[in-house]
């Protein structure tokens, strides 16, 4: 446990070090939760060394990136090699099977609204690019996507100063009911499509 703390404050000590390219290269690469970079960015804010928005910005851009990345394996890799290194870069065939589902029923709407959804924020990318999605059209829904989460634990992480470390608990009470509401919105959206498909066919 202490290896891995040890590990998480050298990472956000490289963080602090690169400033706002590591907060972009914190959440692109992701080596560390992106709460965990976006509360110490809110924390970084609070001293002065950085300013709120260039802190959002970066961490909206960084998760963009991200996202390009895991589009990028599923356009030009797909399946066979997720199947052979998917385990390298923490992504089991389940998370896969699940996510083609979801984009298979809901479209591409999913890229946004399954940002919000632990897991699959991260895993819909790649069906999207297996799809060959627009890259314009899945950008913008991504950044649409990221911009308040990026705002949510940067202000969080702000907010509680020194105490960053509390970013999760202090951000349950908020990312619990967009969790419930992005599931609510998936189930309109497919119940929309089924109606929308049993009207074509009377």
């Amino acid at each position: 446990m202490n290896l891995l703390h040890d590990l998480v404050d050298k990472l956000l000590g490289v963080v602090e070090q690169l400033g706002y390219f590591g907060i972009i290269l914190g959440l692109a690469m992701e080596v560390i939760p992106s709460e965990i970079v976006l509360g110490y960015a809110g924390y970084m804010v609070s001293t002065g060394s950085m300013t709120f928005w260039l802190a959002v910005l970066c961490g909206t851009v960084g998760a963009i990136v991200q996202q390009w990345i895991l589009y990028a394996i599923g356009l030009y890799g797909g399946r066979p090699f997720l199947d052979k290194y998917g385990k390298f870069i923490k992504i089991k065939p389940k998370h896969i099977d699940a996510a083609e589902r979801w984009f298979d029923r809901y479209g591409p709407g999913m890229v946004f609204t399954a940002r919000f959804v632990p897991v699959m924020r991260q895993v819909i990318s790649i069906p999207a690019g297996m799809a060959r999605m627009s890259l314009t059209r899945f950008t913008v829904l991504t950044a649409i996507a990221s911009l308040p989460w990026s705002i949510l634990f940067v202000t969080i992480g702000r907010s509680l100063g020194s105490n960053w470390g509390q970013i999760k608990d202090k951000a349950a009470p908020y990312t619990i009911p967009a969790i419930i509401v992005a599931l609510a919105v998936m189930t309109v959206y497919a119940l929309f499509k089924y109606q929308r498909s049993r009207g074509r066919t009377v």
